[in-house]
């Protein structure tokens, strides 16, 4: 099973806001994930995807990769805290508050899901199973034999 990640870091937004938007794609394949990266409208959402296209490309080129980038999921993916920015705004009668601006490293690491292997039924058997006829079919089915009796 192949896993890869990418960060970015130091992107001008707070760890908490960003993780609101990787939390709606934690666990989905890419390509669903892209999708919703799209149509969000936060404006963390352009980095992450920008991230997430960065991940399958680095899985794409680890050794034993199948190839089909439709398997991968997002296995995990966080925001962590990063540097915050001091600065300072002029307040009344000669004051002054102090403004942080807040950036937060981000990690997404995407996986491949597993093979799902068929059993292969022997030969001569259906491949389907068979089902059991409903309760009330049988019961039809044999007042029909009833009724053709008399």
């Amino acid at each position: 099973m192949i896993q890869a990640h990418a960060t970015a870091r130091y992107i001008r937004t707070s760890a908490q806001k960003a993780g609101l938007v990787l939390e709606l794609i934690r666990g989905k394949d890419v390509n669903r994930a892209l999708a919703t990266l799209k149509f969000t409208k936060k404006s963390v959402a352009s980095d992450i995807a920008k991230l997430l296209r960065s991940a399958i490309a680095n899985a794409q080129q680890k050794d034993g990769f199948s190839g089909d980038v439709d398997r991968l999921f997002v296995s995990a993916c966080y925001a962590n805290q990063g540097p915050s920015q001091k600065r300072v705004r002029p307040a009344p009668m000669g004051r002054a508050f102090r403004v942080l601006k807040r950036t937060a490293h981000l990690t997404v690491q995407v996986s491949e899901r597993p093979e799902q292997i068929v059993a292969v039924g022997k030969a001569g058997e259906d491949a389907a199973p068979k089902k059991r006829p409903r309760a009330g079919a049988v019961k039809k089915a044999a007042s029909g034999k009833r009724a053709a009796k008399k």
